[in-house]
Formats: structure tokens, C-alpha cells, sequence
């Protein structure tokens, strides 16, 4: 076997051979490794590519398998495309070609379902009347949540791309809070009348907001509407055999279904 190779892609470290890296001559790291391409080199001496280093890890394991392997839950498919097609590795890129056409077909039938909840809760705060002059107050608020899972992990990227959740004065995408691929956990109250702003963060209370409509979330009357607008945009339909048609008229329970 050949001597040990250490790359440094993007900061991060990985040891192989040089007959792993040329073992498709006719790809960028063949051409880089059998000398016809120059290399770079980090402080400690070892070659350095300026790429992303978290999924080199399943390109390095293609070049010594031939084989892409994947776990289930993988989320970058189109970042590791993009550097399959940096490295030129051919039968690497068909091979996504073909997990990416699995995964279209498994995508194409789905279901969602939807679990709602609400309270009313009673919000303390201080007011500030006049310099040095505080007085206390309450007042009662609407608490919601959402329980949402979806066997279309590409439909709940398109809700966390419409809904944000508002605080601390910025919104953020609901994406971040992703449970796991297919869970996705909504908190969030409505706007308290004579609440202040800086109440919202110290309070830790989250407001829902809906774009590119910039519409707050006040309901979930209004929740289940724009819901059902973007999943019915993404090819969903109301399964109204599932559940009883009370709890979905009491905007208790969602299912959603769809069929390609």
C-alpha cells in the first residue's frame, strides 16, 4: 500500500491513500495526485483544498468503495452535488443523479398531520409611566402550539422557508427548530394588548409570522389557513376521513394527504 496522505479540505483533516484519491484518474483529485495539477500546502505540510470538509467525508468514501452511501436522514444533498461536480468525479455525480430520482419518487406521496393546541395564560409585566415610575400590570394572552409531522421532509424545509418565528425585534426561520427531518414543534402567543416589546424578549414569548405575506399569527384560524395554502400549493389535499370532522372544523387536528 501506498504511504499516507493527510488533506486539509476546508479546515478539517482526513487521512487516506494515493491510490484511494486516484482511483478515478480522469477526476480533479486523479489529476491533482498523479502530478498534473499543482497542490497547495498548509502550515504543517499537508495538501490543502479550500472546499467544504463536513461531506468530503462521503466523496473520500466513494473513491474507496465506489459506493454512495448515505444515512437516512441526510439534509445536503445539494451542497454534496455541488462538490461532486467541483471534484469531477463521474461516477459519483450519476450516482446522485440516481439517489436524487429515488428520492423524488419517495417524496411524491405524503402525509401530513397536524396537532394544535391553545391556552389562555396570564402575562405579568411593568410599565414604565414616567421617568423612575413603574407601576405593575397583567393581562391575559393566547398560547399556541403546533405538533406538525410530515413524511415529505422537503415539504417541512418549504414551511420553515414561510414561516418565522419574531424575537428579539428580528425574525428567523422556523427551520432551525427541525426536531428531526419529519417533527417540526410551533410555540408561540399573540400580540398582548399594552405588553412592551422588550416584555417579548425578556419574557421569552416568540410571535408567529407568516411571508412573503408578512402577515402576524394571531389565530389559528389564521394558522390553518396559510397551512393549508402552502401544502395545498405543494399538491396536498384535506383527508376528511381523518380524524372526525369535529376536531378539524375545532382546528383540533389537520391531515393532509397527497398522491402522485
Amino acid at each position: 500500500m501506498s504511504e499516507p496522505i493527510t488533506l486539509n479540505v476546508g479546515g478539517k483533516l482526513y487521512t487516506t491513500s494515493l491510490s484511494t484519491l486516484t482511483s478515478f484518474p480522469d477526476s480533479m483529485l486523479g489529476a491533482m495526485f498523479s502530478g498534473n495539477m499543482p497542490t497547495k500546502r498548509d502550515s504543517q505540510g499537508n495538501c490543502f483544498i479550500d472546499r467544504d470538509g463536513k461531506v468530503f467525508r462521503y466523496i473520500l468514501n466513494f473513491l474507496r468503495t465506489s459506493h454512495l452511501d448515505l444515512p437516512e436522514d441526510f439534509q445536503e444533498m445539494g451542497l454534496l452535488r455541488r462538490e461532486a461536480d467541483f471534484y469531477q468525479v463521474q461516477p459519483l455525480i450519476e450516482a446522485l443523479q440516481e439517489k436524487e430520482v429515488e428520492l423524488s419518487k419517495a417524496e411524491k406521496n405524503a402525509m401530513l398531520n397536524i396537532t394544535l393546541d391553545q391556552r389562555t395564560q396570564t402575562v405579568h409585566f411593568t410599565v414604565r409611566e414616567a421617568p423612575q415610575i413603574y407601576s405593575l400590570s397583567s393581562s391575559n394572552m393566547e398560547v399556541f402550539s403546533a405538533h406538525i409531522f410530515s413524511t415529505s421532509c422537503l415539504f417541512l424545509k418549504l414551511l420553515g422557508s414561510r414561516l418565522y418565528y419574531c424575537f428579539n425585534g428580528n425574525l428567523s426561520s422556523i427551520s432551525s427548530y427541525l426536531q428531526d427531518p419529519n417533527h417540526l414543534t410551533l410555540d408561540w402567543v399573540a400580540t398582548v394588548e399594552g405588553l412592551p416589546e422588550e416584555e417579548y424578549t425578556r419574557q421569552n414569548l416568540k410571535r408567529l409570522w407568516v411571508v412573503p405575506a408578512n402577515k402576524q399569527i394571531n389565530s389559528f384560524q389564521v394558522f390553518v389557513e396559510e397551512v393549508l395554502k402552502i401544502a395545498m400549493s405543494d399538491g396536498f389535499c384535506v383527508d376528511y376521513s381523518h380524524p372526525h370532522a369535529s376536531d378539524f372544523m375545532n382546528n383540533k387536528i389537520i391531515r393532509l394527504i397527497r398522491y402522485k
